[in-house]
């Protein structure tokens, strides 16, 4: 199963993801992360993601690493559950990026923590 999958970043993770004992078929929640220079700007990304389905929430980046590289002090975060395939993780950063390029702010990555329950 975890051949199916193209050679680049996303396709790495999913790649973990599986190779984790999750069940791909099955949804799972899916945290995608937009860069943001100010709060008003991670606010607005949220505003226009709820409209889209996704939960949000938005902090402050601390990590002094991460804002000496990008210069980006606020991230927003968008969840959604999703089954997550390949397409399914382009299209949900594909989507959220055409509401944050507008505002200067950019999709800086994905995570989940799966679906494997912990007590099996």
């Amino acid at each position: 199963m975890t051949d199916e999958y193209p050679n680049d970043a996303d396709g790495d993770a999913l790649r973990a993801i599986a190779e984790g004992g999750n069940d791909m078929s099955q949804p799972m929640d899916v945290d995608v992360q937009i860069a943001a220079a100010d709060e008003a700007v991670a606010t607005r990304v949220a505003e226009e993601a709820l409209k889209l389905g996704y939960r949000t929430s938005i902090y402050r980046d601390d990590e002094e690493a991460d804002v000496e590289e990008s210069g980006d002090l606020w991230t927003c975060e968008c969840t959604k559950s999703m089954v997550l395939t390949y397409d399914a993780i382009i299209a949900a950063q594909s989507e959220l990026d055409g509401i944050a390029k507008p505002l200067d702010a950019y999709v800086d990555g994905w995570g989940t923590f799966g679906n494997v329950d912990e007590e099996e």
